[in-house]
């Protein structure tokens, strides 16, 4: 018990900023793609390695969910940030971050229904509840436009915090189907993993990108540098194979353009909920 209070803590540290971490700190802000335990234990060496090589404390932070973080990323907030390629689109183009790299591994989103229910084909979620992350976040997105494509645009869409939790709840028939990557759902238990199908896969998408903020512009070779020595640890090597991501590569504009689409429907909606 203690060992397990140890380590909320450490995350709830990790996750909330010091009140003087914009100015003492290099601020490694992360999407909640999985949960914040999750993020804490995935980014902890890259945070070691940076903190050593550019010395200076390094913090890594996330958010709620994909909307708190796109408006903390806009407000300025993450120095470095790690988050879906839509998301990168609009920090570059609304707030001037400026992209490093991304993964090779391909990124897809993946729409999952229990393995054992009775859903067969998109027809069969006609009145059926499915689940997403925030309605932000680059597999929900394209999870909606999925079932519009497939006439169900009136199904219901709830949302929940992580993408473990998604498939818990669709695999315990809480949720007739459920949207994630297609990495977090090869990162399942493979008990898990066995109570689910894949019933559509999205087509390759940019996944995970590295924008750095325009602050720290003057030191953006130092930075990047950094990142790409960091993949030639063996703590960056384990990282990449217990994640599926294959490593580090550059990005070209192209990829970040194809997601202008999904960059426009963030920006829309964090303007509609900041007007409530």
């Amino acid at each position: 018990m203690k060992t397990l209070t140890g380590i909320i803590l450490m995350a709830a540290l990790f996750l909330i900023p010091s009140p003087g971490s914009c100015r003492d700190s290099f601020i490694l802000g992360v999407a909640p793609h999985t949960s914040a335990r999750v993020i804490l234990e995935m980014y902890q060496p890259l945070r070691s390695y940076l903190e050593k090589t550019l010395k200076i404390p390094v913090e890594v932070v996330t958010a709620p969910d994909f909307d708190n973080f796109a408006r903390r990323a806009l407000a300025g907030e993450y120095d470095l940030a790690i988050t879906t390629g839509h998301q990168a689109r609009l920090l570059q183009t609304d707030a001037g971050y400026l992209p490093l790299l991304t993964y090779k591994a391909d990124f897809k989103a993946v729409a999952l229904v229990a393995k054992k229910g009775p859903i067969r084909s998109p027809q069969d979620l006609k009145g059926k509840n499915t689940l997403g992350l925030s309605h932000t976040s680059l597999v929900t997105l394209w999870g909606q436009h999925w079932l519009t494509d497939n006439g169900l645009g009136s199904v219901p869409l709830r949302y929940v915090s992580a993408s473990d939790s998604v498939a818990q709840l669709v695999a315990a028939g809480d949720a007739a189907a459920g949207f994630a990557s297609m990495a977090n759902f090869q990162k399942l238990s493979p008990e898990l993993q066995a109570q689910l199908r894949i019933l559509a896969t999205s087509p390759t998408m940019v996944g995970r990108v590295y924008v750095l903020n325009s602050r720290y512009s003057p030191r953006e070779k130092e930075i990047s540098a950094a990142l790409w020595s960091f993949a030639e640890t063996a703590e960056a090597k384990h990282y990449f194979e217990t994640n599926k991501l294959g490593g580090y590569r550059k990005l070209s504009s192209k990829e970040l353009k194809a997601m202008d689409r999904y960059a426009v429907e963030v920006r829309e909606a964090l303007q509609k909920k900041g007007d409530k």
